[in-house]
């Protein structure tokens, strides 16, 4: 059994946050239930190419980026416009532990689908809801984007080269990090709900917002310019507080050095054959090395021109001061530790049934991580779902389908 085994989440939400935390959910064991639209589905759905590929090689319309954030899930296609549709996920939110949505602040109360209905309705629920700044504040309304969000909250403003530098200026990171660590931040705010469930009784409103994650997880950068005034910048792949850790560039491709400390900077130095630096004035102490940054990484720079990436990392290892190659994301899959940490798992999917994912990094000794199903296609789990939790006979699914209040997969 999961972790979260016997706990059942309704799941409103679509593209990343939300449904990031409810595949969280999901691979701790949770029964989760998408909601869906009919016709469309989630918007991610369509987030294509690349598609995965069906048993012949050929596209089989279901779209990575989807299937990145869903795996294990149920999907349940309704039509939240309509007043049976609500009615029925009303049904379903009676029934379940938790909810999950990221609707615009304020827009779920004229379905009857807000907190303060369902609360009435089913006390324990747990109700968390994602939107781009919360449910208070100037900017509550404002719809919220991951990449609007990296750039307002200060992220874009600490990442990319510094501006007098060559291709200097703000960047947004690769992935969508205000989403993830949101659906991230909301399991834990879930599951702290959960817990307090079982003293008081009663569940509580999750008030979760990509703004304030992303300003709170901004960290020691953050305190950096509360405690001094001044407001950090750019250093690309350099540390603001730390020095050498940054990208060097080898004979023949990029490696990175993390070097944390005193000790580990005499390490280094005696490894790569400039054992005299440590004694230099300007870099025995890290503040030293920071307040010399420009001269000591000229110095390490031009020395590394001298051997290839993989000699330099050999040696730095060899004294365990923290270097790496810099993989691209084949090379990152390939590594022997992926294949000994168990992160990429085999779920068969109805369409190809060696689809492989990157899975849960959560290791648990008791209660293990399992992925029971693959990324649903829309609508597969309707009738299952409507007959199993609200009861509905067939004749009641088939009267809901012919007036478009639901929706079931032809191929489920």
């Amino acid at each position: 059994m999961g972790a979260l085994s016997g706990i059942r989440v309704l799941d409103l939400s679509r593209v990343l946050a939300g449904p990031w935390c409810g595949q969280i959910l999901a691979d701790l064991g949770a029964e989760v239930i998408k909601i869906e639209r009919p016709g469309s589905g989630d918007d991610t759905r369509g987030w294509g190419p690349p598609w995965m590929p069906d048993e012949q090689g050929g596209s089989s319309g279901e779209a990575a980026y989807y299937q990145s954030a869903n795996r294990g899930k149920s999907s349940v296609a309704v039509d939240l416009a309509t007043a049976e549709g609500q009615e029925l996920v009303r049904a379903l939110a009676a029934d379940c532990d938790v909810l999950i949505e990221n609707y615009k602040a304020g827009s779920l109360a004229r379905y009857g689908l807000d907190y303060a209905s369902l609360s009435e309705l089913n006390p324990r629920l747990v109700y968390c809801s994602i939107t781009g700044f919360g449910q208070t504040g100037p900017r509550a309304e404002e719809p919220g984007y991951d990449f609007i969000i990296q750039g307002m909250a200060g992220l874009m403003s600490i990442t990319g080269e510094r501006d007098d530098l060559p291709g200097g200026g703000p960047q947004k990171a690769g992935v969508a990090v205000a989403d993830l660590m949101t659906g991230l931040y909301s399991t834990i705010a879930i599951q702290a709900a959960l817990i307090d469930r079982q003293r008081t009784g009663r569940g509580q409103h999750c008030d979760m917002a990509l703004f304030d994650v992303q300003l709170a997880t901004l960290a020691n950068q953050n305190m950096n310019y509360l405690v001094s005034g001044r407001v950090p910048g750019r250093y690309g792949n350099a540390h603001a507080n730390i020095v050498p850790y940054q990208v060097f560039r080898a004979s023949d491709r990029e490696f990175i050095i993390a070097c944390g400390n005193d000790s580990q900077f005499v390490a280094l130095c005696g490894a790569i054959g400039l054992p005299q630096l440590p004694e230099d004035p300007r870099f025995v102490r890290n503040a030293d090395r920071v307040q010399h940054r420009e001269e000591l990484v000229a110095l390490l720079s031009e020395h590394f021109l001298g051997a290839s990436a993989d000699e330099w990392v050999e040696r730095i290892q060899a004294v365990k001061v923290p270097v790496g190659p810099i993989n691209n994301i084949a090379q990152a899959l390939a590594e022997p530790q992926v294949q000994a940490r168990d992160l990429l798992v085999n779920i068969p999917h109805p369409r190809n049934s060696a689809f492989t994912m990157v899975g849960n990094p959560i290791k648990l000794s008791a209660s293990p991580v399992r992925y029971h199903r693959p990324p649903p296609m829309l609508g597969q789990d309707t009738d299952r779902v409507l007959s199993e939790r609200l009861g509905l006979s067939q004749d009641r699914l088939a009267e809901l389908k012919a007036q478009g209040v639901i929706e079931q997969s032809p191929q489920s």
